[in-house]
């Protein structure tokens, strides 16, 4: 699926609805995991430790930090939309984010979006997302979310 370019509010509002598209894969790699630990001082072994997680881990391997994957939203989501005569777009919430799957190391990952809602709040555009995080040759998606982003349109 070819990427979307949006220019305006009613540009967004025509998708209103739905699917906007999918990223393509992304792999997630054991320098990835211990990097975004140390970022985030979360250095529990069952992300970091291979050797441990082989043996002591139901995934067997290590795995990626939930935080971690949805750190690359933003990656995955400019890979679907490209906004033009934006101003300034604001991160403003995630509402009934619920982690389904461990993303292990080395699967693929990419983002599946389909726009909710678009309303204009005087001159602002807060559009809602359903998106879902699916690894690639698994059933259940890595999470399950509404991302809430501001857009401020020139």
């Amino acid at each position: 699926m070819s990427k979307i370019v949006i220019g305006s509010f009613d540009e967004f509002k025509a998708y209103d609805g739905k699917e906007m598209g999918v990223s393509e894969y992304l792999k997630i790699t054991q320098e990835q995991i211990n990097l975004f630990a140390d970022a985030t001082l979360d250095h529990q072994w069952i992300h970091t430790d291979p050797e441990r997680a082989k043996t002591e881990s139901p995934f067997q391997t290590t795995i990626a930090h939930g935080y971690l994957t949805l750190s690359v939203l933003p990656y995955l989501w400019e890979q679907i939309a490209e906004f033009n005569n934006v101003k300034m777009l604001v991160n403003y919430g995630i509402d009934k984010l619920k982690f389904s799957e461990a993303v292990r190391v080395e699967d693929e990952i990419r983002l599946r979006a389909k726009l909710k809602s678009v309303v204009d709040l005087r001159g602002t555009t807060k559009a809602e997302l359903n998106v879902e995080l699916e690894i690639k040759d698994r059933k259940k998606p890595a999470f399950t979310a509404t991302l809430i982003f501001l857009y401020h349109f020139e």
